[in-house]
């Protein structure tokens, strides 16, 4: 049997404590859209003795993009806005993210955790409307993957 998954069913959260005792906070309040972009990075080749090409996928650098209203007291706004007040850079603008896949058995899913280096791309908004944030999560070399339950906010590597 076949199931659609919903983005729902996709849950991201961001450690807003340090390496040593990390805050798992959700991604989600304000948050209008969150995609994760792989960024392959391809050879493409087309061989002496062939007319066909052929693609190798090299490596890749996925990062999420997101777009998110302003919601003041919100542990992800609070920390991201943290950083951009900050104007953070190199190790400083570096935290953790785990991925869940909640369409996985759970009640601890399969997921992914992973230190990503936050950018700040903009911050306000038009007159007469809510401000609005948007900030790319740029993930940094291989994820560990793992379980995480997020009932009770547990990691668990694989």
């Amino acid at each position: 049997m076949t199931t659609t998954v919903k983005r729902s069913l996709i849950a991201s959260f961001l450690n807003t404590g340090t390496v040593g005792a990390p805050t798992w906070s959700i991604i989600g309040p304000g948050v209008t859209t969150g995609k994760i972009a792989y960024n392959p990075k391809t050879l493409q080749e087309v061989y002496i003795n062939e007319d066909t090409g052929h693609t190798l996928i090299e490596s890749y650098a996925p990062n999420m993009p997101v777009e998110a209203t302003v919601i003041s007291g919100d542990p992800v706004f609070n920390f991201v806005d943290a950083l951009r007040q900050a104007r953070a850079v190199l190790a400083a603008a570096e935290t953790q993210v785990i991925n869940v896949w909640k369409y996985t058995s759970g009640p601890a899913y399969t997921a992914e955790k992973q230190t990503v280096a936050i950018s700040i791309e903009e911050f306000g908004g038009a007159g007469g409307e809510v401000a609005k944030i948007k900030f790319t999560m740029n993930y940094q070399g291989a994820p560990t993957l793992g379980t995480f339950n997020p009932s009770t906010l547990a990691w668990v590597d694989a």
